[in-house]
């Protein structure tokens, strides 16, 4: 089995990195003149990042052979929740203060907040049951099927980031098309799995 811990350090440092930056340059004040919507769009996109990045594994292991690289999978899906979770937390805490009702009247009233939510909250059984011992009580099967959510996540998040641009769409538009790239994909593989093929057609006797 090929030792990857230095994939895994590369990943966790590199993961890192964006985030180390915003902090940095919040420091020294260089976030604008709205540090808050600043940080909120950052965080949202790196999201996005992270939840292509987690859909681009299969085919990328799939079409290299390098099927070391499923073990990274996890660590980057987990960094997509983790910056998913700061993009809310600069929401609920910095634009609302903790105001339950005032978050309330914002997902019924605004169609992006609502999809914003969904994106993350379809996230959470995720992170929730990445764990080694959350595979083996779920079983391989049903813990598949259950992660079939970044499908979800990645498409809810990317119509959240659409919806929020109100004049300039071409960096939704870009998220939207490397995640149709990817989940067309999934679904061509799914389909020439199932499909039989022509020479095992013309062998089966008629009925």
């Amino acid at each position: 089995m090929k030792d990857i811990k230095f994939y895994k350090l590369l990943v966790f440092v590199n993961a890192l990195v964006p985030l180390a930056l915003v902090g940095w340059d919040w420091r020294r004040g260089h976030l604008g003149a709205n540090p808050l919507d600043f940080v909120t769009r950052t965080t949202g996109t790196l999201t996005l990042v992270f939840l292509v990045l987690t859909l681009l594994v299969t085919p990328l292991r799939k079409l290299t052979g390098a099927n070391w690289l499923v073990r990274l999978r996890r660590m980057v899906g987990l960094y997509a929740f983790f910056y998913g979770a700061l993009h809310l937390l600069c929401y609920v805490w910095f634009d609302k203060w903790f105001d339950l009702a005032a978050m309330a009247q914002d997902v019924a009233r605004r169609r992006f907040i609502l999809v914003g939510v969904l994106a993350f909250t379809s996230m959470v059984p995720l992170a929730v049951t990445s764990t080694d011992r959350m595979i083996k009580r779920l079983g391989g099967k049903r813990w598949q099927k259950l992660h079939r959510l970044t499908y979800l996540a990645a498409a809810a998040g990317v119509l959240h980031f659409y919806l929020l641009v109100k004049s300039d769409v071409r960096k939704p538009l870009a998220f939207a098309a490397a995640v149709a790239l990817l989940l067309g994909y999934r679904l061509y593989a799914s389909y020439t799995k199932g499909a039989t093929p022509l020479s095992l057609k013309a062998q089966s006797p008629p009925r």
